[in-house]
């Protein structure tokens, strides 16, 4: 299997052309091995009742904002983006042609405005360190659950830690795919500005180019992954969240620590009060 394509410049220099298509393959072929191999350990992995006996205060509402309107916007609107360009990428390499170009910079540009967009908005009015705290105490927790049943699933924050972990790793996935696709823009004609494809040297063309396959690449399995968890039945309620903007009790109760994600004014010491987590069938029967 090659790793990169290369081709002869006007000089007779080989010079790099972008990742193989190979890599393309590998990534849908790791992505459904992933996706299948998970579905049937999720499907065969012994389960294990685990009875909550922390305390929570009182008056923790029916429903519970999880997302904003604005969130939930910026978040369609990204995801719209990125499936789009993730067709216009690889399809045309499958063999249906059609006129990709002017369709991919588009949808590379609205993911880039969504993207400047989601930083803006997580500075100025969201919590937004709360997405960077490392937590390798519930880190070694959700490991330790992952490997037996009998350890219970730790109860997060507002973002558990799978959750932190798959946000860092596309920042930086996306800002690389997104670095190199501006510089990519300015080798073709848009409304913007006439082509320059002499503004950078071959051989750093052939840079960005790898690093934008490389990411582009790394994205098929991430969205795969992503749209396939979104998809798992006792998922279904956070999925929901992104489109009605709130978790019920019961689920807030059951996956989140009121002590990390705090939904109400507080209550006294002497108002708090166990509350046992109800037994995983019928929360899944319920989902």
């Amino acid at each position: 299997m090659e790793l990169w394509r290369t081709a002869a410049n006007p000089w007779g220099q080989d010079v790099l052309m972008g990742v193989s298509w190979d890599l393309m393959y590998a990534a849908i072929i790791v992505a459904v091995a992933f996706l299948v191999g998970h579905a049937v350990w999720i499907k065969t992995r012994p389960t294990k009742v685990h009875v909550a006996t922390e305390a929570v205060p009182p008056g923790i509402p029916e429903r519970i904002q999880r997302h904003s309107l604005a969130a939930r916007l910026f978040h369609w609107t990204m995801s719209a983006s990125m499936l789009v360009l993730l067709v216009t990428a690889f399809v045309p390499v499958l063999g249906l042609q059609f006129p990709w170009v002017t369709i991919h910079w588009i949808a590379g540009a609205v993911l880039t405005a969504t993207i400047v967009y989601h930083i803006i908005h997580s500075i100025g009015w969201q919590d937004f360190w709360a997405m960077f705290q490392i937590g390798f105490g519930e880190g070694m927790a959700h490991l330790k659950h992952i490997m037996s049943p009998k350890a219970p699933e730790p109860k997060a924050g507002k973002y558990p830690f799978d959750h932190r972990l798959f946000h860092h790793v596309l920042v930086v996935v996306g800002l690389g795919v997104i670095a190199t696709g501006l510089l990519m823009t300015v080798r073709i004609d848009t409304i913007f500005w006439t082509r320059n494809p002499y503004m950078l040297a071959d051989s750093t063309w052939g840079i960005v180019y790898v690093i934008h396959g490389i990411c582009g690449v790394a994205l098929i399995f991430f969205t795969a992954a992503h749209i396939y968890f979104a998809l798992r039945p006792e998922k279904h309620w956070i999925t929901w969240s992104m489109v009605r903007g709130w978790v019920d009790r019961e689920h807030y109760l059951a996956h989140h620590d009121p002590e990390k994600w705090v939904v109400t004014e507080g209550a006294a010491p002497g108002q708090i009060e166990p509350v046992e987590e109800a037994p995983l069938e019928a929360r899944s029967a319920a989902e």
